[in-house]
């Protein structure tokens, strides 16, 4: 048992070594029971990080002996900051959820400076996988969470955490109170924080900017906050007036134009979508219901008196693939459209390099970001579902890179192994892995971005094909599963449903890869069948016949011609 808890031990340091990442470019989006299809609680999240390897994360289930010490490293940059006493048992997890049907997801939203601890020991990825390890329902995590970075001191900036189990799902914020050193000792360790609990039937979302503004003080069901959330706003000058008025992320996040535009658009791109342009919500204990436009000013940065709600009732029922295509979006069909300016190219792209802004004369410029975006690490789709038992109703669908031009596929909480190609150890950002989920999406991804308008579509057609197939394969295996003798044997399915889908999947892609190479070469579009086979020619096998050369969009077109028309006009 001693070699075996070792071993884990090095799991965990080395997956937050090849996780030093910053991952303040994510989205999460929060869906639940009363909102979704089959009644479960569902959380979304994508880790997004030019530094982030995508892979999963998985710790079994272990017992520890009295006196053990875990080692905490920032996830950011692996820094060490510290030992904690480790608990006599921990859960297994898989990722970003846990054997009880937990799950935690986060995005950073920095806030003020001033507030960071130097000294903290906890990070907030450390306070996600550990609160994953020790906790069985979302009011525990909370707990949890703030019992850690109050008891050892938080080292990261402002962050929003989603935490679900099987009945509940939360939306909680934080942040550090700074060093004060008073006879060496920091009389400010720890967080100020406030979770509320979304109400039934209800979605949230978040994206890099702090979301809770004012909150009941006096609903512990539905509400939770540090004691010295308003006090200590008060002492530091952030916050005058009467606690019933005190806003958090006025007090700790002040809203700037990066923060809507670059944030809070996402956020309200996801409610737009998912609801179908209407927002309704409980204001004064009076249902409302406001188009999607009325907050556009308000998301595009110019109107930060007009805030979006916190949360808003979903119009219908949503599924896992509703939820999975919202992480798909770059705003199409708004005014913030990445596919129809010139930055987009010739080809319609929907991705800007970074870094966010430019600089052309003397005025500054946005790089948009949506919520797809080319620089995930990992993505996913959690689903909580109390209709099932725990070891079959955890339910990760998880997926690598770009959420556009990636699939999710379905890892069960209760596998007692995960997918090869997921695996934390094959390759990372500095090697390349051809059996790796993460290197063959990245592939996929940067092939399409050379011709997007025409060759995501037909990507998009592949990863729609096999998630819906998914979907209903999942319901054949859950009444297998269910049918077995033991959780043990159903375990052991569940683990080689997991793994075959997901490898199966794996080397699709990689042919995937392959035929856009042939299918799209040198901008030409080769026709196929109806069974997916090249058209060729009448006289010969290895010629291709009604070949397509799309070209450029129009307003790319009509860029060059004012550009360089003199030049390139035709003469008559």
């Amino acid at each position: 048992m001693k070699k075996k808890a070792l071993f884990y031990t090095f799991l965990l340091v080395l997956m937050t070594t090849l996780s030093s990442i910053r991952t303040e470019a994510c989205t999460n989006i929060i869906i639940t029971r009363g909102a979704s299809v089959d009644g479960s609680n569902m959380i979304s999240y994508a880790a997004d990080s030019h530094l982030l390897y995508g892979e999963l994360y998985y710790h079994p289930a272990m017992k520890w002996k009295a006196g053990s010490l875990l080692s905490v490293y920032d996830w950011d940059s692996a820094k060490f900051l510290g030992k904690i006493p480790q608990v006599s048992y921990t859960y297994q997890t898989v990722g970003n959820m846990n054997e009880h049907q937990l799950i935690i997801a986060e995005t950073t939203y920095g806030g003020r400076e001033e507030l960071q601890d130097p000294n903290g020991i906890m990070d907030y990825g450390s306070l996600i996988y550990i609160a994953l390890q020790r906790c069985k329902t979302a009011r525990e995590a909370i707990e949890c969470i703030v019992s850690l970075a109050n008891e050892y001191g938080y080292y990261s900036s402002g962050e929003t955490f989603s935490i679900a189990d099987k009945n509940e799902a939360w939306i909680m914020e934080l942040i550090g109170k700074g060093s004060k050193i008073v006879d060496g000792k920091n009389i400010n360790k720890g967080i100020v924080w406030v979770a509320r609990r979304i109400p039934d039937g209800y979605i949230s979302a978040h994206a890099n900017q702090s979301r809770i503004t004012t909150f009941p003080l006096n609903d512990p069901e539905n509400c939770l906050y540090a004691k010295d959330v308003i006090s200590f706003a008060r002492e530091q000058g952030y916050f005058e007036g009467e606690d019933k008025d005190f806003s958090f992320n006025k007090a700790y996040a002040p809203l700037s134009f990066m923060g809507m535009r670059a944030c809070e658009a996402r956020a309200w791109s996801a409610f737009n979508i998912l609801s179908d342009g209407k927002f309704s919500f409980e204001e004064n204990s009076k249902m409302i219901t406001k188009d999607a436009y009325d907050y556009l000013d308000y998301a595009m940065g110019y109107n930060a008196e007009n805030p979006m709600p916190l949360w808003i009732k979903a119009p219908r029922k949503l599924s896992v693939k509703d939820m999975a295509n919202a992480m798909r979006d770059h705003y199409e069909g708004t005014p913030m459209d990445m596919t129809k300016d010139v930055g987009a190219g010739g080809n319609a792209l929907p991705y800007r390099w970074r870094p966010l802004s430019f600089k052309e004369g003397d005025k500054t410029y946005l790089n948009e970001r949506a919520i797809a975006t080319q620089q995930t690490g990992f993505w996913f789709v959690a689903q909580a579902r109390p209709s099932l038992p725990d070891y079959i109703g955890g339910l990760l669908w998880f997926g690598t890179d770009d959420a556009a031009t990636s699939y999710l596929t379905p890892i069960y909480a209760s596998v007692n192994a995960v997918p090869p190609c997921f695996e934390q150890g094959n390759g990372d950002m500095l090697t390349y892995s051809d059996s790796a989920s993460f290197w063959i999406n990245n592939r996929v991804a940067n092939a399409c971005y050379k011709m997007y308008n025409q060759m995501q579509a037909y990507v998009r057609a592949e990863i729609d094909k096999f998630e819906n197939a998914e979907l209903i394969e999942v319901k054949d295996i859950d009444k297998k599963a269910l049918s077995m003798s033991s959780e043990k044997e159903a375990r052991e399915y569940l683990t080689d449903k997991s793994i075959s889908i997901a490898q199966n999947q794996f080397n699709n892609w990689k042919m995937l890869e392959t035929k856009l190479l042939v299918k799209f070469i040198d901008g030409n579009v080769k026709a196929e069948n109806n069974k997916g086979e090249f058209i060729h020619s009448p006289y010969s096998k290895h010629i291709p016949d009604s070949l397509q050369q799309p070209g450029y969009t129009k307003k790319w077109k009509e860029t060059v011609v004012k550009d360089n028309g003199k030049v390139l006009e035709i003469a008559e």
